[in-house]
């Protein structure tokens, strides 16, 4: 039998938080891109934040010692902590700082029970703002959770609403859910996202050869001037060496008993 203090000696179980729940991103192309679309733009909204981190499909572990307590937000959103490569997101690894922000996009497979379990998580790890969409078309249905003093409450209009903080605005009126910043830029699918980078880099590449361009005019003409000054300076020092010879002309003239005055004036 092993004494209390064999007990004590063992070391402890590695505890293994796992880096997948198993579960695919997406059961079907319409939920993967919109998961996507806002996680990609979400990035983009903060990509000049250091101190914000954006992810999709992570697992979020929020207590230290119990693997089994974790949920995978479509897109997640963690104000206070610095971007970077994660396998997954602990909390007690991030200064104990949880998401604030958090969306779950609904396939055909979620159930009532799934969804109302993932209110419940959100809830009781502090989660922030909750938003839910199910872009499916017969349905296009968006719903909000905002933590007040009592936990997270429905947000009774979703048309129009604004987050707290992201900033963005939420727009119901059409067949489907349309996201805004907080400059008036609608979200845009990865592919847009894609297009909208080349055209700018583009019209860098072409300011940048226009600049060139000018600078290029702008040296030809600083060597045109400096060439006009050159041959300015060469005639300049042509009619000096020539009266320095007629000079020198003049008085050889005059040793010899010859006025230069009168040979001039016999011209």
């Amino acid at each position: 039998m092993s004494s209390a203090v064999d007990t004590l000696t063992q070391p402890e179980q590695t505890i293994h938080y796992p880096e997948s729940d198993g579960q695919p991103m997406a059961d079907n192309t319409r939920q993967f891109r919109w998961i996507v679309m806002i996680k990609e733009n979400l990035e983009t909204l903060f990509r000049d934040r250091a101190d914000v981190f954006v992810a999709g499909d992570l697992l979020w572990y929020p207590v230290e010692g119990h693997p089994r307590i974790c949920r995978a937000p479509d897109a997640l959103v963690v104000f206070g902590r610095p971007k970077g490569d994660r396998g997954s997101y602990r909390q007690w690894e991030e200064a104990g700082i949880g998401p604030q922000v958090v969306f779950e996009i609904y396939s055909p497979t979620n159930t009532f029970k799934e969804m109302g379990e993932k209110l419940l998580f959100y809830q009781r790890y502090g989660v922030e703002e909750y938003y839910s969409y199910d872009p499916e078309p017969e349905k296009n249905e968006l719903t909000g959770f905002l933590r007040e003093a009592a936990g997270l409450h429905a947000i009774e209009e979703m048309n129009g609403w604004v987050s707290p903080r992201l900033g963005i605005r939420f727009d119901m009126a059409g067949d489907e859910l349309r996201i805004f910043g907080p400059d008036g830029t609608p979200f845009r699918s990865h592919q847009e996202l894609e297009q909208r980078a080349t055209q700018a880099e583009q019209e860098r590449e072409a300011e940048r050869l226009v600049r060139q361009q000018a600078e290029q005019e702008r040296e030809a003409e600083r060597l045109a001037r400096q060439q006009a000054e050159q041959e300015r300076e060469a005639e300049r020092l042509a009619r000096q060496q020539a009266e320095q010879q007629a000079t020198t002309l003049a008085a050889r003239l005059r040793e010899l008993g010859i006025d230069p005055d009168a040979l001039r004036g016999g011209e």
